[in-house]
């Protein structure tokens, strides 16, 4: 069994690993909880869903503005979907989520931060393509 939170209502759910690549659905208000698609979630949901997510959870921290940001989102989209079964991907705007950014120092973007089990594992800063991606992750 792997515990998964749902991007909608944070709520825990436990998921049998072998049907992970089966679409779950929350139990409690039916959102996708692996839709093989970055989230986008609120400042105040950050820590409350990565401490509930077994799998490893990839945060890309970004700003709209930012050039190498927007020129890495599709290889982090491709990623996400490849990968959908075994990792979490979201997508941290640095502009909505300052204290966040403060709180987790980030100090350039885009930057990647790979937590496992809620603690931060390893981060990069600085654009990746799909293959460093993949690479960086495993």
């Amino acid at each position: 069994m792997v515990q998964v939170a749902c991007p909608g209502c944070l709520t825990a759910n436990r998921v049998p690993g072998e049907r992970l690549g089966e679409e779950p659905k929350c139990g409690k208000c039916g959102t996708a909880l692996l839709g093989g698609v970055p989230l986008d979630l609120r400042e105040d949901q950050f820590d409350a869903f990565v401490a509930r997510t077994e799998l490893p959870v990839l945060a890309d921290f970004w700003a709209p503005w930012c050039g190498p940001c927007r020129a890495m989102a599709p290889a982090f989209e491709a990623t996400a979907r490849q990968l959908k079964t075994s990792m979490v991907f979201l997508k941290m705007n640095t502009e909505k989520a300052p204290e966040l950014a403060a709180r987790m120092g980030i100090r350039a973007i885009p930057t990647l931060v790979l937590f496992k089990n809620g603690v931060e594992a390893k981060r990069v800063s600085g654009a990746l393509d799909a293959t460093s991606l993949v690479q960086w992750v495993s």
